[in-house]
């Protein structure tokens, strides 16, 4: 039968490890499910992080276009399909 896990060696600091120790004991975790936590909480960052470049982008493109309402949009996309009003 395959194994539903991978393992992963990671180095770390003494001082590192044990923090890490002892935050998986205070929250009644296994070193893994605590590591496992982490990246799920780091991709949410991440994404987070995504998303603001995305809304400071279109932000950006909505000034530099004078886009102020979804008329403005419909107008834009009308336009760039040649498509009169």
């Amino acid at each position: 039968m395959a194994r539903t896990t991978k393992t992963l060696t990671v180095s770390l600091p003494p001082q590192l490890f044990e923090e890490i120790e002892k935050l998986a004991n205070e929250e009644r975790k296994t070193k893994s499910e605590l590591f496992r936590e982490m990246v799920r909480i780091y991709e949410d960052y991440l994404d987070e992080r995504r998303w603001q470049r995305l809304r400071r982008h279109g932000k950006e493109t909505a000034k530099r276009l004078s886009i102020t309402s979804e008329e403005d949009i419909e107008r834009i996309v009308h336009e760039a399909r040649g498509i009169r009003s």
